[in-house]
């Protein structure tokens, strides 16, 4: 489809906050939006799966508001926060859909930003991000959350290093998508990560702007440990072949690590050299192995085989080395069996490796990511001059 002719004004905007048991937020809401966009044609769709009073509000704060308001208000919600995105996606007035939070905790000041950088073009999707140059996120309660925010970015980030690799706020609820390339039946949403659902799932051309997380000023936090969970489930639906690739390697790489090591010793060999040397040999099986069936759609992209490999065996002896006096220290302070801290040990090392390998081992060279951008806006200014021409 043809793409938005750079410095068009765009012809309009819905703007889809779900909202669930918000009431108290929804006057600020309304009159923050329709400050921001001023004379721009827009319109404001709340997908409500309140059980208070907030249809109410909505209703009757509509009547007198700058900008047209609608409720879609859903008896039956299905599919948490994603799904009422995506409902509103197909409701929405306007090709150009905007989501944000009900909390306040997105500025609707940004509004005109995010619009702008869509009209300049070379851009389907329009991120409002807390990571790069002039972004926060101030506005998550305790030092806690924002870890967990930050941890839950980097791991969704290893997981898809390619379709991410442009995004470097994927997780955030702030976003403006073109409908018209996204196909909302081929979303799957479970849960509130839906940005991450349409940058996997659709061929988009990602831009971001800062975003300043503000603190929410009413109501109650709807993140939990049921969604932290649902998160986990939909990033593991969503991406399960690479990483489980990933464990079946690393466990047939332990296999082996113990019959080398049985075969050494067997043969009279300390069993010091020979956890070492089946160590080490292990550790360049994985890698072979790794290369070949894990991230062998990054290779191209990647620094050189050598610097891979230099990388890699020495991330794993540093790991290896580090990972036995945290075994020792796990049985002598918390008095748990050094096999339970055994296999904590190499959970949480699995994971860590996993992350390490997908974020720097085959993370795209510099020229690369440069080469790639400009062949987005090189894309974009075809389909400008295309748009121009019809």
């Amino acid at each position: 489809m043809s793409g938005m002719p750079t410095g068009a004004t765009i012809l309009g905007a819905t703007v889809i906050i779900p909202t669930f048991n918000e009431r108290d937020n929804i006057s600020a809401l309304i009159s923050r939006i329709s400050d921001a966009l001023g004379d721009r044609e827009a319109e404001i769709l709340f997908v409500d799966d309140s059980t208070d009073d907030t249809p109410a509000v909505i209703r009757s704060l509509a009547a007198s508001a700058p900008l047209p308001v609608r409720l879609l208000h859903r008896d039956k919600p299905e599919g948490g926060l994603g799904g009422a995105v995506v409902e509103g996606i197909r409701a929405a007035s306007h090709d150009i859909c905007i989501v944000m939070d009900g909390d306040l905790q997105h500025p609707p000041e940004l509004l005109p930003e995010m619009i702008e950088r869509y009209e300049d073009g070379g851009a389907d999707v329009v991120v409002a991000s807390r990571y790069i140059g002039g972004g926060h996120n101030e506005g998550l309660a305790g030092a806690i959350r924002v870890a967990v925010s930050r941890s839950a970015t980097t791991l969704t980030k290893a997981m898809f290093p390619i379709r991410l690799s442009g995004a470097s706020d994927p997780m955030t609820g702030y976003f403006l998508v073109d409908r018209r390339k996204v196909d909302p039946a081929a979303l799957r949403p479970n849960g509130f990560k839906i940005l991450l659902e349409i940058l996997v799932r659709s061929d988009v051309r990602v831009a971001e702007v800062p975003m300043e997380f503000g603190e929410r000023l009413h109501g109650e936090s709807k993140a939990s440990f049921v969604q932290g969970m649902q998160f986990l489930k939909h990033l593991a639906r969503l991406r399960f072949g690479k990483m489980s690739l990933f464990a079946i390697i690393g466990g047939l790489g332990a296999l082996a690590n113990l019959v080398i090591m049985w075969a050494l010793t067997h043969f009279g060999m300390e069993y010091i050299w020979a956890a070492i040397i089946a160590a080490e040999v292990t550790i360049i099986g994985n890698f072979i192995l790794q290369e070949r069936y894990v991230f062998n759609d990054m290779r191209d992209d990647a620094s050189t085989i050598g610097v891979r490999f230099a990388q890699s065996f020495t991330f794993n002896n540093v790991e290896a080395a580090l990972r036995i006096p945290i075994l020792a220290l796990m049985v002598e302070t918390w008095h748990i069996s050094s096999i339970l801290a055994a296999a904590i040990s190499l959970f949480v090392a699995f994971f860590v490796r996993f992350l390490f390998h997908s974020l720097v081992v085959y993370a795209p060279r510099r020229s690369v990511r440069v080469a790639r951008r400009a062949e987005q806006h090189q894309r974009g200014r075809l389909e400008t001059e295309s748009a121009g021409a019809e």
